[in-house]
């Protein structure tokens, strides 16, 4: 599922991450959330991002906390 959350493609937003399927950036997400939005908010506004998108992106950014 990894591979289908988050595509890097420099014909894409100059290869800025975004949500594979959608030219949304993964930083929109994230500015959404530090601003005190909601994830239901977040994906009202950009309706071609899925929940389990979301969900997946938390998780893995997460993970790469505790690495670090």
């Amino acid at each position: 599922m990894e591979s289908r959350v988050i595509n890097i493609n420099p014909e894409i937003l100059g290869g800025t991450p975004v949500f594979y399927g959608t030219r949304v950036p993964i930083k929109n997400l994230f500015d959404y959330l530090e601003t005190g939005e909601s994830i239901d908010e977040f994906l009202a506004d950009f309706e071609g991002v899925q929940k389990e998108q979301v969900v997946k992106v938390l998780e893995m950014s997460h993970k790469q906390d505790k690495m670090c």
